[in-house]
């Protein structure tokens, strides 16, 4: 085994900024901490931050919530899915994207992954009259050929909920992550680009999803204190016919918060910055595929994957359990059982799930790795020595 050990962590972020901390400790002060509780001529920090955000990626209207979960399931009731819907969906996702879909009783119909780790648009093209929404994740902040998809959507009459958890500052042709299709949902958990510990935010353009939307958030009938949401005389049925299924993001959240959005244009290339370091310390290693980004996406880099393609789970095994011995923790998506937050498809047995052999090719090779900026670039070089030298020494004895 190599002599190269990585002795920092992969799940320390970075202190709040001091902005927000400050800004935490006020609202505490104060002591009104629920969206609707303020003073005379006080605008809450939650409306503040809806605000900010929604001027920040050009949306109309914002929502911040408890979680990116309940911001795609709460998008998938304003659109009007009803339980016993088909919606599709990802096969290469994480475990709330389903739970989302399974949350409002409706049933996830999933669609393939490509080598470059993004939505197979034939794959749904081919599936596009199994169900009237698409919940589009864009995992682990692989952007796919949007003009593509919204043409393949449109033609079909589909509805598009983007699940923006990893793409929170990205965009595809310039355009934002999140304002391609009906909803963009983002998510502010703590490894996501902005951290509250959990949050979520949901913006729209069109005033009906937004207003059911802040409706079902639990507004009760304070709906005119959204200013990032639609007038008044939109609400004027969908107050009384949407219940309230509560899930308000807190002013001390969004106080959290507001200083991370500011600065998520500098924190978007800092994270670019060690990705790409790892990417080139990764490149042309043997048995080793690094995912090449096209170049009408905008990334955020915080995370990383490659592929072993052909390798036997065995050795994919006896890597991860080499890397990690090494400091490197990485993540696997080929394994039979969900480990820690790494899932796949057919790990949601509340789906009946047929095989999808094309998919379960490329997902028996996926390796991914956290990149949070507690990395130096130093430790990022380090890093892709590991495993490069790990990878050189389990592929050699397995051809």
């Amino acid at each position: 085994m190599g002599s190269e050990v990585f002795k920092g962590s992969f799940t320390q972020q970075e202190p709040i900024p001091e902005a927000g901390i400050e800004a935490a400790v006020a609202v505490m002060r104060q002591g009104r901490l629920h969206r609707y509780n303020t003073a005379a001529g006080e605008t809450a920090e939650t409306v503040l931050l809806e605000q900010e955000f929604a001027a920040s990626v050009g949306a109309k209207y914002c929502l911040a919530v408890a979680s990116g979960g309940y911001a795609m399931a709460t998008a998938l009731r304003a659109v009007g899915v009803k339980a016993g819907a088909r919606v599709l969906t990802n096969a290469f996702t994480l475990a709330p994207v389903p739970g989302a879909i399974a949350a409002v009783g409706a049933v996830p119909v999933f669609v393939g992954v490509t080598r470059d780790l993004v939505l197979d648009l034939d794959d749904l093209a081919a599936k596009s009259d199994r169900a009237d929404v698409l919940l589009l994740s864009h995992m682990r902040g692989h952007i796919c050929d949007m003009e593509r998809l919204m043409k393949i959507c449109d033609d079909a009459g589909i509805t598009v909920i983007e699940d923006c958890a990893h793409t929170m500052g990205a965009a595809w042709n310039g355009k934002p992550s999140g304002t391609w299709g009906a909803v963009g949902c983002y998510s502010c958990q703590t490894y996501k680009h902005v951290n509250s510990g959990e949050g979520g935010l949901l913006v729209t353009d069109h005033e009906e999803i937004a207003a059911r939307a802040i409706m079902y958030s639990g507004s009760y009938m304070l709906y005119e204190t959204h200013l990032a949401g639609p007038p008044a005389e939109v609400f004027e049925t969908i107050r009384y016919e949407t219940p309230n299924i509560s899930g308000r993001m807190d002013n001390l959240r969004a106080a959290i918060l507001r200083p991370q959005l500011a600065d998520l244009a500098t924190q978007c290339d800092r994270w670019n910055a060690r990705y790409y370091a790892l990417e080139a310390g990764l490149r042309d290693t043997p048995g080793l595929r690094v995912i090449d980004r096209p170049e009408q996406e905008s990334i955020v880099g915080s995370s990383i994957q490659f592929l072993l393609e052909g390798w036997a789970g065995d050795a994919v095994q006896d890597l991860l359990v080499r890397c990690k011995a090494r400091g490197v923790e990485l993540k696997w998506f080929g394994n039979a059982e969900p480990v820690g937050f790494t899932s796949r498809y057919d790990s949601w047995r509340y789906v009946d799930a047929p095989p999808m052999p094309q998919s379960d090719r490329v997902l028996a090779g996926i390796v991914d790795m956290r990149v949070p900026l507690t990395l130096t670039l130093e430790d990022c070089a380090l890093i892709a020595r590991i495993i490069r030298d790990e990878v050189g020494r389990v592929y050699q004895s397995a051809i």
